[in-house]
């Protein structure tokens, strides 16, 4: 390859009109699943501390909001519900009249082209915040495989879109897809958590679904921050099992690993851009630190040049406005 003088990059970056031309990766409101935080009550709209910009809502707080949602063209929700009552089992997460059960209903009413997306999991619901049945300070996987089938069929009956298991658990793909075939709902995807770390990005996110655990920690079933073969075993598994898609989370320690996923399997990869990545960026745009516009997309853009086909972000009304107003930025 010749070099320079002969050779000299700078020649397709000099023009805003040529760089756009020559741009590798592109990003846009249809790359984005928004989080939302569902609780009990009527007309609550509850700030996250940890979280700035982001609450807890009531379903009539939803059902004025999803209008908006869909107005900004993000596509698809992702649901966690804050119970008002929780137990050893996380029994209210199988309710018929169950929170999230009550919000999926509602948003099929209110706004039916938005795509309804579940967190499938026991930690906001569990009086001890584990991830299913404890046994002896435990998680016992097998006794928590039957009660996520029960929350999943329940789901599916209320109106989901995509049922996204989120507990690491062995063989929950396998159950799952069994138990949603049986009940007559052999097309209802799942998204897994396929590849789900044991993070310390996740801390503000346990006040925004209350679900602090009482006791230990969760690194006897969420993988270790050192493995990247073990991810891709992990991923592996739940393809077989029956998984229609991927998530890899967090997003921004993980970049490599979205990028082995894609690349290896090829399936549908979603990145979960979590909160602590997103609220670690607030701040220190408060701070005056970054320019928070420059540090999201540079982060969005990012996840999306791993490999990333779908992004969970709570950024996403902030980015898709100015994606959809404006273009991109940068």
């Amino acid at each position: 390859m010749s070099s320079f003088p002969t050779v000299r990059m700078r020649r397709v970056r000099k023009l805003p009109q040529l760089r756009r031309m020559v741009r590798e990766t592109s990003l846009s409101s249809d790359d984005f699943i928004l989080p939302l935080f569902i609780c009990h009550g009527k007309g609550v709209d509850k700030p996250i501390g940890a979280m700035p910009g982001v609450a807890q809502w009531s379903i009539d707080k939803l059902a004025e909001e999803a209008p908006k949602i869909v107005d900004e063209k993000i596509p698809a929700v992702i649901l966690f519900g804050i119970p008002d009552t929780k137990d050893a089992t996380g029994s209210a997460s199988w309710r018929d009249d169950g929170i999230i059960q009550q919000a999926l209903q509602t948003l099929k009413r209110r706004s039916p082209e938005l795509l309804t997306m579940v967190d499938l999991c026991f930690c906001e619901y569990t009086d001890h915040g584990h991830c299913g049945v404890m046994h002896e300070g435990m998680l016992d996987n097998d006794a928590s495989l039957e009660n996520l089938a029960k929350q999943a069929v329940s789901l599916a009956k209320a109106g989901a879109d995509v049922i996204a298991p989120s507990g690491m658990l062995d063989g929950m793909i396998r159950t799952l897809r069994g138990a949603l075939d049986s009940a007559g709902f052999a097309e209802l995807p799942l998204l897994s958590y396929a590849a789900k770390y044991a993070s310390g990005f996740y801390g503000p996110f346990r006040e925004a679904a209350e679900s602090t655990p009482q006791f230990g920690d969760r690194r006897s079933h969420q993988m270790d921050p050192a493995n990247a073969n073990e991810a891709l075993r992990e991923v592996a598994l739940d393809i077989e099992e029956g998984a229609d898609m991927v998530m890899v989370k967090p997003a921004m320690p993980y970049l490599d690993i979205i990028r082995q996923v894609k690349d290896r399997f090829g399936l549908p990869t979603a990145a979960y851009q979590v909160s602590g990545e997103y609220s670690m960026m607030i701040a220190a745009a408060r701070n005056g630190w970054v320019d928070e516009e420059r540090v999201m997309f540079e982060s969005l853009i990012g996840i999306k040049r791993a490999g990333a086909d779908m992004i969970l972000t709570y950024f996403a009304r902030k980015a898709a406005k100015i994606l959809n107003t404006r273009g991109w930025p940068y």
